[in-house]
């Protein structure tokens, strides 16, 4: 499933305290709103003192705005950025495993290595294969595999960091 596209598409970074309750607190803040997170991603930063949450959500600039004055006042959150595409290194990770004939693979082998990719397991009927790189690349790759049989896919979620110069 790809993300939406156009004005309604956001990522949010949060810059938050590394500490239990956290990811609750902000799940439940979208929650009680009834907005659906599309996406989302947490890991540790480079003080572990802080983890970054990343969140892709599909919601009006208006009611953006309005999100974002709501995760300002939940106490552990340091910083909060709307990462525009244009202004943000962004990326996804995705694993799938398909099945097809040989000659199948043999394309799936082929595309994964255009898109970026690497194989990982290769087995009598399936194939396994990793990708990192741009949600709009990955979205490409997914439509790709789609037309074979995936057995599993799983997507991370985008993460992003903003670009050298770019508005914070």
């Amino acid at each position: 499933m790809s993300a939406p596209t156009g004005a309604r598409r956001h990522l949010v970074s949060l810059l938050v305290e590394n500490r239990a309750g956290v990811l609750a607190r902000i799940a439940g803040l979208f929650s009680r709103r009834g907005f659906n997170i599309f996406s989302l991603a947490v890991a540790p930063t480079e003080d572990e003192r802080f983890s970054r949450v990343s969140i892709v959500v599909d919601l009006e600039s208006a009611t953006l705005d309005q999100v974002l004055a709501q995760l300002d006042k939940l106490v552990n959150v340091v910083a909060i950025n709307e990462l525009r595409p244009e202004d943000a290194h962004e990326a996804e990770l995705l694993l799938a495993t398909v099945a097809g004939d040989t000659e199948a693979r043999a394309a799936l082998v082929d595309a994964s290595t255009r898109f970026g990719g690497r194989v990982l397991e290769v087995g009598e009927e399936t194939l396994t294969v990793q990708l990192a790189g741009p949600p709009a690349v990955l979205d490409e790759f997914e439509a790709l595999a789609r037309t074979l049989r995936i057995v599993g896919l799983q997507r991370t979620g985008t993460i992003g960091l903003p670009k050298l110069g770019a508005p914070r």
